[in-house]
């Protein structure tokens, strides 16, 4: 019994403190602490080093997409509505969380393996005694640099899978070139597009904001920083997923409410 109340007294903790951590970035940024010069560096490493694992996987992902899709479809003769399954899906649902998934496992256990190094190592406890905040300095640039980064990562994604399972369709499978594209464009909308995008800006600020909660109270020691970077990926794969749910919920019957 008490290891239960402390598990989750741990865990409330915990969230409370990430909340903190949350709030106090938000409002450095709304401050405008951020250096323009950081938050460049920070874009450069989220975004532009993970386009190459961003790119295979949107491109494999629409390729087995149109495959499967498509025999299914062929049974009942469906088949040029394959590009139009593929698009949605990707614009939607698999583009952002496949995306938000890579850049949990790159990014997140990066940031929370560099701040954990930097606690470790009392270079975090120097920048106070210099009269640098650690959470302008170190945490707002990286979670402006996520918010930018993911939808651009996202919108390539979604640009490559579809792009893909054109080719494996058309190319692979037979499918009639011009009605597989306007079947595509027809079923597609401009709230698909929007969905995909405000989701990945959501879990652009999940995947900065755990990795540098966990790495800013990671333990002592280098089994303390690998404990924190494990965390980090794990806590911000399963936030993603989780958020991913209820976003659906919410944003669909929002956004077509407002006439998108």
């Amino acid at each position: 019994m008490n290891r239960g109340c402390a598990w989750w007294t741990d865990w409330l903790c915990g969230l409370g403190r990430m909340a903190l951590l949350a709030r106090e970035a938000f409002g450095s940024l709304l401050r405008g602490r951020a250096h323009a010069r950081d938050v460049l560096v920070q874009i450069h490493f989220m975004g532009v080093k993970s386009q190459s694992v961003v790119l295979v996987t949107g491109a494999f992902t629409g390729m087995v997409l149109a495959a499967q899709t498509f025999f299914q479809f062929h049974k009942v003769k469906m088949d040029t509505a394959t590009l139009a399954v593929v698009s949605v899906s990707m614009c939607s649902e698999l583009g952002p969380v496949l995306t938000g998934l890579m850049v949990a496992g790159r990014v997140g256990a990066a940031i929370a393996a560099e701040l954990g190094t930097m606690r470790v190592t009392e270079q975090i406890d120097a920048l106070r005694t210099l009269a640098t905040h650690p959470v302008d300095y170190l945490v707002v640039p990286r979670l402006l640099a996520a918010h930018i980064a993911l939808p651009l990562l996202t919108a390539e994604a979604i640009t490559v899978g579809i792009g893909a399972g054109y080719l494996v369709g058309v190319g692979l499978l037979g499918i009639d070139a011009a009605y597989a594209w306007h079947n595509m464009l027809r079923y597609t909308g401009v709230i698909d597009v929007t969905i995909g995008l405000i989701k990945a800006v959501i879990y652009g600020g999940i995947v900065a904001l755990v990795g540098c909660y966990k790495g800013l109270n990671c333990g002592l020691g280098a089994e303390g920083v690998g404990r924190a970077t494990t965390e980090a990926v794990v806590v911000a794969s399963i936030s993603i997923l989780v958020a991913n749910f209820f976003l659906t919920l919410g944003l669909t019957p929002l956004l077509t409410a407002l006439g998108l």
